[in-house]
């Protein structure tokens, strides 16, 4: 008979990340998350959406901002987003994430915290419909 785990033996779960500008699906940094990553759908966080120029900016706020739900599947890919998304203008947390079906999940957000003087919100938190796919 096998022995039975008692939860202490699995390997920790794979991070979540949610994308809400230019890493989603159809836009310019996906690339990133190509064959790195598992999609695993539509998802929503509590924020405000800040248009960017040519990207968004999530900053804390009572509305509502859709993105997609990743699956890390590289764990050297986080360091790899930090570069990209920059490190002086944003910041990556924990975050709730709130999946379109089914309940609240940790997962790694960029949050904005660089300068809003030409920054325009984005009032329904949707950036695929503000900036439809290129």
């Amino acid at each position: 008979m096998p022995a039975r785990g008692n939860g202490r033996d699995r390997a920790p779960a794979a991070p979540l990340l949610f994308a809400y500008g230019t890493l989603m699906s159809g836009y310019s940094r996906h690339r990133f998350l190509t064959r790195r990553a598992t999609a695993l759908g539509e998802a929503f966080v509590k924020g405000q959406l800040l248009d960017l120029g040519s990207y968004p900016g999530l900053v804390a706020g009572a509305g509502r901002v859709r993105g997609e739900l990743y699956r890390l599947d590289d764990v050297d890919l986080l360091p790899v987003l930090d570069e990209e998304e920059g490190v002086y203008n944003f910041e990556r947390r924990r975050t709730t994430v709130t999946p379109a079906r089914g309940r609240g999940r940790r997962a790694w957000v960029y949050w904005y915290r660089g300068p809003r003087v030409h920054a325009v919100p984005i009032p329904h938190g949707d950036y695929r419909r503000a900036h439809p796919r290129p």
